[in-house]
């Protein structure tokens, strides 16, 4: 029997609390019995989970490629990537040079918005990983200019507020395209995250499923069950395998913990079927 499935979870890797060992560790704790790392274009935290620990979860490599609907910022996570891909590399190089442009950009933004220039700090928070709006947000609370990481978002780094800097990420057809290329799993992250009507979350279901995505995230964090039934409906309307995902980023945050999940609801085909 298979236990706790969770495909969406991050460390600091990218933008995450937790190192990818302590990651596993608190997934295994919370009974999972299915876990991907998925950190933010990247795939560098799977090298640093030792392999015993590994070895008592199915562990799938996987990571998030921020990309592009129409005018809208929307990320897909690609899961069981081939981490020897040269294809998977080349999409992690250009995304991640376009991480570092959006840093300054971020910076650049706040300042205009009345705070310090905290491009430094970030990246000294970010490590070896690239830094992102997570990491402004954790400087912002250190200096006591918010009050918490959700206060900073819907301040200042939230959609629609100044450091909500848009990129020219590639659109969902090349991001999909490249994660099959890779031999992964193209799955919508979080499609409740996007501030769209009913109506326009049903046509950005079905525009990832023209471009040839294969799955939905429909239990993403702490929801309400209707909305995980409305969201098992709109991706069975099209004929997509349905996902489930935390996505934690630390102890701290409001929602589900990683590895806490639960099951998809009844008649879903599970996005780990397309696995085998």
């Amino acid at each position: 029997m298979l236990h706790n499935v969770d495909l969406h979870c991050h460390s600091t890797a990218s933008d995450g609390a937790l190192s990818p060992q302590a990651v596993v560790e608190r997934a295994l704790a919370n009974g999972a019995g299915m876990l991907a790392l998925t950190d933010h274009d990247s795939v560098a935290g799977l090298a640093s989970i030792s392999s015993d620990l590994s070895a008592r979860l199915e562990l799938i490599p996987g990571a998030e490629f921020s990309t592009r609907w129409e005018s809208l910022a929307v990320h897909v996570v690609g899961l069981r990537l081939d981490l020897k891909s040269d294809a998977l590399h080349a999409t992690l190089a250009a995304q991640n040079e376009v991480r570092q442009k959006r840093a300054v950009e971020i910076a650049q933004a706040l300042k205009r918005a009345g705070l310090p220039d905290l491009l430094e700090a970030a990246t000294a928070r970010a490590g070896d990983a690239v830094v992102g709006r997570p990491h402004f947000a954790r400087e912002l609370v250190a200096r006591g200019l918010v009050g918490s990481m959700e206060q900073a978002f819907r301040r200042y780094l939230g959609q629609g507020r100044p450091g909500d800097v848009h990129n020219a990420w590639p659109g969902i057809l090349s991001t999909i395209t490249r994660i099959h290329a890779a031999d992964g799993v193209a799955v919508l992250a979080h499609p409740l995250n996007y501030r769209l009507s009913r109506r326009q979350r049903q046509r950005l279901i079905a525009a990832f499923k023209a471009a040839g995505g294969d799955a939905v995230e429909v239990v993403s964090g702490r929801q309400d069950p209707e909305q995980t039934r409305m969201l098992a409906r709109d991706s069975q309307a099209v004929g997509l395998a349905g996902s489930i995902g935390s996505d934690f980023h630390a102890p701290s945050q409001r929602g589900m913990d990683v590895g806490a999940t639960g099951p998809l609801p009844a008649g879903v085909r599970p996005v780990w079927e397309l696995f085998r």
